[in-house]
């Protein structure tokens, strides 16, 4: 979105949000029905996965801060146009083709439903909200990429990840927070 949004401009990014969003409902889907079973199997198995989702989003965070560095070679230049449709698969193949976005989903929503009310109503609020969310968001970065681009050169990128990380981070520890709170 962000590279999308610097080189073909904002409107035409919305495409790769729109991708994006598609693999991830695919995806939110696939970690509800493995998320379903498990649940109703233990509520230790929650617990676990609970404790894994902060882990991860800690190790994510970590991973974004530790990535960014300047990379000169990388300067967004003018490119041909791509179609909408070319637009819309590369963000559906990025999020498609990570498959730690499974992981992800069945580390975030746990975090947020319990076990005393229906699995499947709260997780489709779940999964809209994220939806919701996610496009509000990319939007966000995708209009900050299209006024950095025009802005400013060379460093920008370095400190989105870097942003980034530290929000994955701080996401983590009030969750983690949240779940020593419960206990």
């Amino acid at each position: 979105m962000l590279t999308n949004s610097g080189v073909h401009g904002f409107k035409r990014s919305l495409s790769t949000a729109a991708g994006d969003l598609s693999a991830n409902a695919l995806q939110m889907l696939a970690a509800g029905l493995g998320l379903a079973a498990i649940i109703a199997a233990s509520a230790t198995a929650l617990t676990v996965i609970k404790w894994a989702g902060v882990a991860y989003l800690i190790w994510l965070g970590i991973r974004m801060i530790r990535r960014a560095k300047p990379d000169e070679t990388a300067e967004l230049s003018e490119q041909k146009r791509a179609s909408l449709k070319t637009l819309w698969l590369q963000g559906f193949l990025t999020s498609a083709a990570n498959p730690k976005a499974v992981v992800f989903f069945a580390a975030l929503f746990p975090q947020f439903i319990t076990s005393e009310v229906a699995f499947w109503p709260q997780f489709l609020i779940l999964s809209a909200t994220y939806i919701v969310m996610d496009g509000l968001f990319l939007s966000a970065y995708g209009l900050g990429s299209s006024w950095i681009v025009k802005r400013f050169k060379g460093s920008a990128r370095v400190w989105i990840e870097r942003i980034g990380g530290g929000f994955m981070i701080g996401a983590a520890l009030l969750l983690g927070l949240k779940s020593i709170s419960r206990q």
